[in-house]
């Protein structure tokens, strides 16, 4: 399905970023992948490289920093050439109620979960524009779409992503830019193995299937989005929630 594509995932170290390499080298991708844990990102390579003789490069820097998103780009742009893909998948979570939100956690959140996005599909759509073609996908949150009590900062940043998503859809469509958002449900990642089990059984009893997601469900979605088998969907924000509500 992306035989050949050359693709950045951001957040790749854990959880869905590194799902979806998986998925992504399984389908024979050409690998970018970022992340702030180099270690997490070596045995990735490593393991990729075994199981699908996978080509696999690795950019690790901090997505808040914008002077490392244009270097990134500048390595990308001397080394592959060309972009096909763009996995926008770093983010954070830092909960608070709203009373209790201190200036730090919201620089901290729309600096990595929205300002970053911004930023690196900036630079893609650069290099997508030059070869009139290019998909990007952005992770946003069933909380962005729905909100929920304690999460106002994280929250906004997940909307704000919808809408960039929407914007650059209608901006970049003319230069054959497909840009796509995926919102998650509860997915067993890192985040939400820190939820106590009165509040696992909580968000279990608001999904229709009644249990929760898992990264490859996520990654699998991502993966549509990057191929071909979407040529013609742009603007949407597809949710993996089992039938989550809030």
């Amino acid at each position: 399905m992306l035989q050949g594509k050359k693709t950045f995932i951001t957040g790749a170290s854990r959880g869905i970023g590194r799902e979806t390499a998986i998925q992504f080298a399984k389908h024979g991708a050409v690998l970018v992948l970022n992340g702030r844990n180099r270690e997490s990102l070596e045995h990735l390579k490593v393991e990729l490289q075994h199981e699908y003789d996978a080509e696999v490069y690795l950019l690790p820097y901090d997505v808040s920093d914008t002077h490392e998103i244009k270097h990134a780009f500048q390595w990308i742009k001397k080394n592959l050439r060309t972009l096909d893909v763009l996995v926008n998948n770093a983010g954070v979570l830092d909960d608070a109620l709203l009373g209790m939100v201190n200036e730090q956690q919201i620089k901290s959140t729309f600096s990595i979960n929205i300002e970053a996005v911004i930023y690196h599909m900036q630079y893609a759509s650069r290099l997508m524009t030059l070869q009139k073609q290019g998909s990007i996908i952005n992770i946003s949150s069933i909380i962005g779409r729905t909100g929920n009590a304690g999460q106002v900062a994280y929250a906004s940043s997940k909307a704000a992503v919808i809408g960039a998503t929407y914007s650059a859809a209608k901006e970049l469509g003319k230069h054959n830019i497909r840009v796509n958002a995926v919102a998650p449900g509860y997915i067993a990642t890192d985040f939400t193995a820190m939820l106590s089990e009165e509040k696992h059984a909580q968000r279990l009893n608001g999904i229709t299937m009644n249990r929760i997601g898992t990264p490859e469900e996520v990654a699998n979605t991502i993966l549509f989005l990057a191929s071909d088998l979407s040529s013609y969907i742009t603007g949407q924000v597809i949710g993996v929630d089992g039938g989550m509500v809030i």
